[in-house]
């Protein structure tokens, strides 16, 4: 575990006097796991009190317990998963690249294939996910993870880079959104009104929001909401005042860590960390502590807001 030597932690910087309420002046940034490869999709269980997340060269799940601190594997292998969220039943639902598919871990351990085709071919490898409350299961299809042996396996890719949606009555899968460059990082607004996905294949970077039809089974075309400029988003989550809080990096370590920003897609704040972070999810028990998983390692923080529910 790392921490700050003094509070408060000049690690978290303010660009603009609205973060400040955000920032606990006698927190300090820890890290609280280290040692993984790629480190992807943290998901938050307050009934049992542990992260999960995934190392996605390692092909492997790694489970953090809160109340001894300990590390250890929940599943190896893991099909090379990415991306992880909680169902509203509390079920573990995770993006793998091996098996191209999106999957539901059931109370008993057993393991539901979510979708793996759409129209009859394969997707390409799903990257990231979230479930809305209704129950449905949105999450992106980028080819990442099958351009290469890193992340996954190569194999051609059969569909274009969408954005799909698992109905959470019937099971049926539909593309919700196309043409969106890379689709990566997804998440919400509270009212569940916007779906804000990141096109990491623009240049630059931009998060984008498309707004959800009335019905919940459509999206509108999408709009440039943040343009990343020099930084790197790509996994994301939304707080209950709809501030976007961002994986960020790469470039220069200025940029490395959280970025911070409001519903208009201003930038009010910035979490300074040793390496880049690839995404984030708010846990603890009040669901204000945020754990930011970044390349190699595990950090946390606790935060004077809440994530979402289903966040």
């Amino acid at each position: 575990m790392i921490e700050a030597k003094r509070y408060p932690d000049p690690a978290i910087r303010s660009l603009d006097h609205r973060f400040e309420k955000y920032h606990l002046l006698s927190t300090a940034v820890e890290r609280l796991a280290t040692g993984c490869r790629w480190t992807e999709g943290p998901v938050w269980f307050g009934d049992g009190r542990y992260l999960l997340w995934s190392d996605i060269p390692n092909n492997r799940i790694l489970r953090w317990d809160e109340i001894s601190g300990n590390v250890q594997e929940y599943r190896a292998p893991s099909n090379h998963a990415n991306g992880n969220t909680r169902d509203r039943q509390g079920r573990l639902i995770s993006c793998e690249h091996g098996g191209r598919r999106v999957t539901r871990t059931e109370h008993d351990g057993g393991i539901t294939v979510l979708a793996d085709r759409y129209d009859g071919k394969r997707l390409n490898s799903p990257n990231d996910v979230v479930v809305k409350s209704d129950g449905s299961i949105w999450f992106t299809d980028p080819p990442f993870g099958i351009v290469g042996y890193y992340q996954g396996e190569p194999a051609p890719q059969e569909l274009p880079a969408n954005v799909y949606r698992i109905d959470g009555v019937t099971g049926a899968l539909t593309v919700v959104a196309e043409g969106i460059n890379g689709p990566n990082g997804l998440a919400f607004s509270p009212d569940e009104k916007l779906l804000y996905v990141v096109e990491s294949r623009a240049r630059p970077r931009n998060i984008v929001a498309l707004r959800v039809s009335d019905d919940g089974l459509r999206l509108s075309q999408p709009e440039v909401l943040i343009d990343a400029g020099a930084g790197t988003p790509d996994g994301f989550r939304v707080d209950v005042d709809g501030n976007l809080w961002c994986g960020w990096g790469m470039g220069t370590e200025e940029l490395d860590g959280v970025r911070v920003f409001t519903p208009e897609g201003e930038a009010i704040g910035h979490i300074a960390l040793p390496e880049r972070c690839a995404n984030l999810c708010f846990g603890g028990r009040h669901r204000n502590r945020l754990f930011m998983a970044s390349c190699t390692s595990i950090y946390s923080l606790y935060v004077n807001t809440q994530g979402v529910a289903g966040g």
